[in-house]
């Protein structure tokens, strides 16, 4: 159970590899699957969800939840495999790593995508509002899923078939670098917009200081919401870069040293994303509570129907 970028071969440093403990992994695995499935759940379950947004919501709630599956199953593994349960050179423990690392790596991706269809559905609610339904019908919604899931899948394949190979880290930074880019002018265009919209709201006749703060308030959610992505995702394909720059360098090999903390924030990303796209949702909260009381409901009917049984048993 290896990591394909992390069992490149090493150069000699005085860097000791950073190493977090399996239950940490575990726990942020757990954390984030309860979390991406709740999304899930609620999105299918209520049709007032379903619309573009909240399909790339759950779109990215269900790569997330693909990824907490495969990281969790892999520690997992790593615990039999530290019992000696397991043979980390066992041609069937190897064909499920790859096939775990081939989930991961289409997650990744899709968090990706998932992310810049979601900002692009956002410009075009603020700049296209008058025909933003026009625009975004659910048959193409569907197709750029579609797409979306399809090329992370065949793609991942690849890069995992031919990790060893430069021209595949290369794709995958390009990728990345250039969803990074789109991604961060349109959120610096929103941002702008927002300022503009606060500053015109602030000059009207009447304008409070609320209304202010309310324009500057959405600007910084976009910032945040960036910000969030960025520190997450940077550190590990600079680690990458890396590899392909300066794989001989012991200061490069220090920076290597810190994978398993790059893949922590990894998956932290995945427990973040609920909160800043769903969680903040009026109607998610709503869909939520309903869920709540319905499993409460169906809890306390189950229990007093065993009450009952038991009392009845015990009089007969």
């Amino acid at each position: 159970m290896t990591n394909n970028t992390s069992a490149l071969t090493r150069q000699p440093t005085d860097c000791r590899e950073v190493q977090i403990p399996i239950e940490i992994f575990l726990i942020i695995g757990i954390v984030s699957l309860s979390e991406n499935l709740l999304v899930v759940v609620a999105v299918i379950r209520n049709r007032n969800l379903h619309s573009p947004m909240y399909c790339f919501i759950c779109s990215l709630a269900a790569f997330n939840t693909i990824s907490s599956l495969s990281k969790s199953w892999e520690n997992i593994m790593l615990v039999f495999r530290d019992a000696g349960h397991l043979n980390p050179q066992g041609a069937s423990e190897l064909r499920i790593d790859d096939v775990m690392d081939t989930l991961l790596c289409m997650s990744f991706q899709g968090s990706i995508f998932s992310f810049l269809a979601i900002a692009v559905d956002r410009y075009i609610t603020i700049f296209h509002t008058l025909r933003y339904h026009a625009l975004m019908t659910m048959q193409r919604t569907a197709f750029i899923l579609i797409t979306i899931w399809a090329v992370c899948g065949f793609s991942s394949a690849l890069m995992i078939a031919f990790c060893e190979a430069a021209v595949v880290k290369i794709i995958f930074i390009v990728l990345f670098l250039a969803a990074l880019f789109l991604t961060l002018l349109l959120y610096m265009h929103m941002f702008l917009l927002a300022r503009y919209h606060a500053g015109k709201i602030a000059s009207m006749p009447g304008a409070t200081g609320y209304h202010r703060k309310s324009g500057l308030r959405g600007a910084l959610t976009l910032t945040i919401l960036f910000g969030v992505f960025l520190v997450c995702w940077a550190p590990f394909f600079l680690h990458l870069l890396i590899i392909m720059v300066c794989p001989e360098n012991p200061y490069c090999e220090c920076y290597r040293s810190l994978f398993q903390l790059h893949v922590v924030l990894l998956m932290s990303h995945a427990v973040i994303d609920p909160a800043i796209y769903a969680l903040r949702s009026a109607e998610l909260r709503n869909t939520f509570r309903k869920m709540f009381f319905s499993l409460k409901e169906a809890q306390n009917y189950v229990h007093s129907t065993c009450e009952f049984g038991i009392s009845f048993t015990w009089k007969y």
